[in-house]
């Protein structure tokens, strides 16, 4: 079957998110059209994926030099927000989403602003990209979802050693390789608490029908029960090129050798545990703020950001990543039905108040 040619602007690829997508790419070479590439920062990357890809669109932070040879690859440098309005990619195709934040910060109006443009919203995320795999076909007989996370770095660390531990050890996650953020917040289960609130939005269920196990094999990445009972899983090893290549091919299926399977004899046992309040309070605290709505979900974001960067740079112990979130934000000042410009606002807000809360 010929497939028509998908043309892609991939932002942030010299991310994980961004490599992975353009490993689908070259599986594929024939079913996809790079037509743009944007990335802050790994320039030597950016030019090399820039001669290999030859996008007609290029956006980075580099200096004159630095684009004049990304430049002279044949590509028009570009700022992120020019390329995807490019009449080649123009707003209002659909939107393969990597980046919890985004829904976070502002799920309702992206939610709301995508069915009014008829635009779909792709989740490449493992969880929320296996919500998705288990609804297709199904009528909205939803009872619950069901988010497993790995427990993180310190899924069998004693509490009691939790206030020595170091950016190194809450790197080391045991089935992920992902970046340094999205890490630490596996450590602390502030990316679980990330992905209850966009299952909320992306799915439309109540935040009281969405439920977190620990699954320490990180197989199964998300399930979803059905009123009458029965349960749909989406199992696979943890690879992010298979959600990322679900939704590129979507609504197609095809085979890629490069993606390992998943082998039940070879796996073993698949076990769950309950999380722990004691080991995670980013979790509760994070969802008794994003509760509030508003532009507290916003501010949740950018205060999570810099903490996380804080204790990255010894400036903050482990502990105190959650204290510090909770003690900048009780000073923000709520808008309850915000402009997207109140929204990004409140996360930079959030950034300058926790700097402010560690300084001082």
């Amino acid at each position: 079957m010929t497939r028509e040619i998908k043309r892609l602007a991939v932002l942030g690829s010299t991310g994980s998110i961004g490599t992975q997508t353009l490993d689908v790419v070259r599986s594929f070479p024939d079913d996809f059209r790079v037509i743009g590439l944007a990335a802050r920062r790994s320039l030597e990357l950016l030019e090399a994926q820039v001669r290999e890809f030859r996008p007609k669109l290029v956006s980075c932070e580099g200096s004159v030099e630095e684009k004049a040879a990304l430049v002279s690859n044949g590509c028009v440098d570009c700022g992120m927000e020019e390329m995807v309005r490019d009449p080649a990619i123009d707003a209002g195709k659909d939107i393969a989403l990597a980046n919890k934040e985004t829904v976070v910060m502002a799920g309702e109006m992206l939610t709301a602003e995508a069915k009014r443009r008829g635009v779909s919203v792709l989740p490449l995320d493992s969880e929320p990209n296996a919500i998705w795999q288990c609804l297709r076909g199904e009528d909205g007989t939803v009872s619950k979802l069901i988010i497993t996370a790995s427990g993180g770095s310190f899924r069998n660390t004693p509490l009691t050693e939790l206030g020595s531990a170091t950016p190194e050890q809450a790197l080391n996650h045991p089935t992920w390789k992902m970046g340094a953020k999205i890490t630490v917040d596996s450590a602390t289960m502030m990316n679980k608490a990330f992905e209850v609130i966009e299952a909320h939005w992306l799915f439309g269920v109540p935040w009281d029908d969405i439920e977190v196990v620990i699954h320490p094999q990180s197989m199964i990445h998300s399930m979803v029960e059905f009123v009458d009972g029965s349960v749909k899983a989406q199992i696979s090893p943890p690879d992010m090129r298979l959600p990322i290549q679900y939704a590129l091919f979507y609504p197609d299926r095809v085979y890629n050798e490069s993606i390992r399977l998943f082998d039940p004899v070879a796996t073993g046992s698949l076990t769950f545990e309950p999380w722990d309040p004691e080991r995670y309070p980013c979790f509760d605290i994070a969802l008794e703020i994003a509760k509030r709505g508003g532009t507290w979900p916003a501010a949740l974001c950018g205060a999570d950001d810099v903490a996380v960067e804080m204790f990255l740079s010894g400036r903050i112990g482990y502990l105190e990543i959650g204290t510090v979130i909770q003690q900048a934000l009780r000073d923000h000042q709520g808008v309850e039905s915000p402009s997207l410009d109140e929204v990004l606002a409140a996360g930079v807000w959030a950034r300058g108040r926790v700097r402010e809360v560690v300084e001082g």
